[in-house]
């Protein structure tokens, strides 16, 4: 579903489509929810059951610790919701990292969408984790989402955890080693940096994930 045309600078989608915001406790809400408004798109935050399952699109977002989200998805009934979604669903930072099988950071199973271990970042000599900052995508192929993204794009990361790469692996970044930076399984898509806080590239890998 592409978006329709241009209005006042901004994209909007077609009447009838909706973009949810999943409320599992993130700190990031506030901000995603004010990038998707500058891209002409308000996506409400909620945790009915109803309401994720008739969206167009789906968001997970999340800052925090992989434990406390899960604890709370299960809590709001909406592990098995999520796992069942046939929309497209874009997991971000902590919410991508919610999409693997299993993560580190407290020992604990999440959604089991993507078949990847999210592990914590090896500390190194002059190498600082959490890994902050602005950090190279290096794109791994052609796919939708990565429409329009420039060969030296970047974007702005906060994270002490990672997903390694593997055959989902849309494109990657390096903090000592190369981690997974965009992921791509089915229908389900995960950023581990802050798309909302990486300017242009950011908005634009926004934009390339409501047109999916």
């Amino acid at each position: 579903m592409a978006p329709a045309a241009a209005k006042d600078g901004k994209e909007v989608l077609p009447a009838g489509a909706a973009v949810v915001l999943v409320d599992a406790g993130g700190t990031n809400i506030g901000s995603v929810r004010y990038a998707l408004q500058r891209l002409g798109v308000e996506a409400p935050l909620t945790a009915d059951p109803a309401t994720i399952r008739a969206a167009a699109k789906v968001i997970l977002p999340g800052v925090g610790a992989a434990g406390p989200a899960m604890a709370r998805l299960r809590a709001l009934g909406l592990v098995d919701l999520l796992r069942g979604l046939t929309q497209p669903v874009l997991g971000v930072c902590l919410g991508m990292q919610l999409l693997c099988v299993h993560s580190e950071e407290g020992d604990v199973d999440c959604l089991g969408l993507i078949p990847a271990t999210v592990r914590r970042l090896a500390p190194a000599p002059g190498l600082r984790v959490p890994h902050m900052g602005w950090n190279r995508l290096r794109l791994r192929g052609a796919h939708p989402l990565l429409d329009g993204l420039a060969p030296d794009a970047q974007a702005y990361f906060v994270h002490s955890y990672a997903v390694p790469v593997g055959v989902d692996t849309l494109a990657t970044a390096e903090h000592g080693a190369a981690f997974s930076a965009i992921v791509a399984r089915g229908n389900f898509f995960g950023m581990q940096f802050h798309p909302e806080r990486s300017a242009a590239v950011g908005a634009r890998l926004l934009r390339n994930f409501l047109a999916l």
